[in-house]
């Protein structure tokens, strides 16, 4: 099936009639690195006027929500920290309402500063991740370093710019030696964009751990349904009168129909419009296709 694509302003106003709450991927959607997408602001400050809920919904692990607000307000883009819904901050959420982790126990962070603040943030003890004594290279064939440490509950990996052997084999004997350590991932992307190209994410950074421990980790950002649990937990709306906006067909548009929300895909990030338009199209087929959200910006000015 060849989803619409929207171009006209009756187009674009039925479907903002249709919808009070906007999901909204932030790389390639909103901006393109450091640059804003063209009439975005607009559209943003047309959709609040509308008394529209905006809840901006990145995999990104690397920031916390006070981390993105910093981002959004250098770009001049209006938004509320409690807006702002990560999948740092949504595996955090996860621990401690769901698996009520326990206070005796830590977390072993394969990860950066936004994953360590938001597990700060709701009182989870974390170590690794940017502790100076773990980003560095161990002697070839020293395995002495690794001690028994049955403090650690849980091993969770993001993106981490730093991973090396250490914290891998660290990692790795939790998950081997502490009976129910839980192994989690703040999501799967193989890769991220940036400066106009791929490079790869954080499911490529766990993927040795999950190859050599052999255990199936829970995943919590998108496309999994995880995610939105916890945002419709914190946030409470309707996801038949929701729509996801991204421009990933793996995560922001399998997301939204993994959660019964609609989608529509923004072209010009990551997918390529043979994915939706060619002769071998991707099996995941969006609601809605638009060629930018900044595109919606005519409607202000009428």
């Amino acid at each position: 099936m060849v989803p619409p694509i929207l171009s006209t302003p009756e187009h674009y106003l039925e479907l903002i009639d249709s919808t009070d709450t906007f999901l909204l991927d932030c790389d390639g959607v909103i901006y393109h690195g450091p640059v804003v997408v063209e009439g975005v602001r607009e559209v943003l400050a047309l959709l609040r006027a509308k008394g529209k809920k905006l809840i901006f919904v990145t995999n990104n692990a690397r920031k916390s929500r006070a981390m993105y607000k910093k981002t959004f307000d250098k770009l001049n883009i209006e938004v509320k920290e409690e807006e702002i819904f990560g999948s740092a901050y949504a595996t955090a959420v996860y621990l401690s309402k769901v698996l009520n982790f326990p206070k005796d126990k830590r977390v072993y962070v394969i990860g950066e500063q936004g994953i360590e603040d938001e597990l700060t943030a709701v009182g989870i003890s974390h170590c690794g991740g940017t502790d100076p004594e773990d980003r560095v290279f161990i002697p070839s064939g020293d395995f002495s370093l690794f001690k028994p440490d049955p403090s650690i509950g849980a091993v969770l990996c993001g993106f981490d710019m730093y991973v090396n052997y250490k914290k891998y084999a660290k990692a790795f004997s939790y998950l081997r030696d502490n009976e129910g350590c839980h192994f989690i991932l703040t999501n799967q992307d193989a890769t991220f964009p940036t400066d106009g190209t791929l490079f790869p994410g954080s499911g490529a950074m766990s993927a040795p751990l999950v190859f050599a421990s052999k255990k199936t980790p829970t995943i919590v950002g998108k496309p999994n349904t995880l995610m939105m649990d916890a945002i419709i937990a914190e946030h409470h709306f309707d996801p038949k009168r929701a729509l996801m906006v991204g421009d990933n067909l793996s995560t922001d548009i399998e997301f939204g129909h993994n959660s019964g929300v609609r989608t529509l895909l923004v072209m010009g990030g990551v997918t390529a419009r043979e994915q939706v338009f060619g002769d071998s199209p991707s099996h995941v087929v969006p609601d809605f296709v638009v060629e930018s959200l900044g595109d919606l910006a005519v409607l202000a000015e009428q």
